[in-house]
């Protein structure tokens, strides 16, 4: 028994904490929205720029809302 507890309880305890990690992954790649891609040719030192394209559009959209709202 690890930690005191019985093994049925440990196991569920373990199964939840691994299922939140994995939840909590997904939700922060659906947010940031990473570029997976790999390129061909790594880029030299100092040249890699590296842009959160899910944070760049929705302040993208947040802009044209701003401005719309404006309008009104």
């Amino acid at each position: 028994m690890p930690a005191g507890v019985s093994w049925p309880r440990y196991i569920r305890m373990l199964g939840a904490s691994v299922l939140a990690m994995f939840a909590g992954a997904q939700a922060v790649h659906q947010y940031y929205l990473p570029d997976l891609s790999i390129p061909e040719i790594p880029p030299k030192p100092g040249e890699l720029q590296t842009e959160l394209h899910g944070y760049k559009a929705r302040e993208e959209q947040g802009s044209n809302w701003a401005q719309h709202a404006a309008l009104l």
